[in-house]
């Protein structure tokens, strides 16, 4: 089983209406090197200028990214090539993350590899705490940039940090 962690940047709140601009992924192992990158033309005409500027990013720049159905055969080519047995998609975010992933994936492949489900790693932090006002961003190492492999990169941080310095049991890789 592997836990990997996802964040996207987007133009807009929802997919389909709105384009995933770019997105990382980071296997969450010790090492945390298996890492995928990837940036995305736009699926739609529309976009909202505040929501593209965070991932710092112009419309003009986003029209020369790759094709969505090539990045996402990519992903999915990465992810049964760097994770193990399940593949369970987790992130800060997973309302948001896990909705353009998924849509992606059924829209370009018919598919996706990480099933129907996916884990947020802030509720978990708040299970283990017992606390839903506890936040984990404090066990982030790498700095939150919106770029999408730093940001994933912390979150898996993160996740690591409650596993081995808080007692989370669970397995990874």
């Amino acid at each position: 089983m592997s836990y990997i962690m996802v964040d996207i940047e987007s133009d807009g709140p929802i997919p389909g209406i709105y384009s995933m601009v770019s997105f990382g992924a980071v296997v969450v192992e010790e090492s945390l090197q298996k890492t995928f990158f990837a940036q995305l033309k736009p699926i739609s005409e529309n976009w909202i200028e505040e929501a593209l500027q965070v991932s710092g990013y112009s419309r003009k720049e986003c029209m020369d990214f790759e094709e969505p159905k090539q990045v996402m055969e990519n992903f999915e080519n990465w992810i049964m090539e760097n994770s193990k047995g399940k593949h369970i998609f987790i992130s800060d975010n997973n309302g948001f993350d896990w909705m353009f992933v998924c849509w992606y994936f059924h829209k370009f492949l018919k598919r996706n590899p990480f099933g129907f489900s996916s884990q947020n790693l802030g509720s978990l932090y708040k299970g283990m705490e017992k606390d839903v006002f506890k936040n984990f961003k404090h066990l982030r190492k790498t700095k939150h940039t919106h770029h999408p492999v730093d940001d994933a990169r912390g979150n898996a941080e993160a996740l690591l940090a409650m596993k081995k310095e808080l007692g989370l049991k669970i397995k990874l890789e």
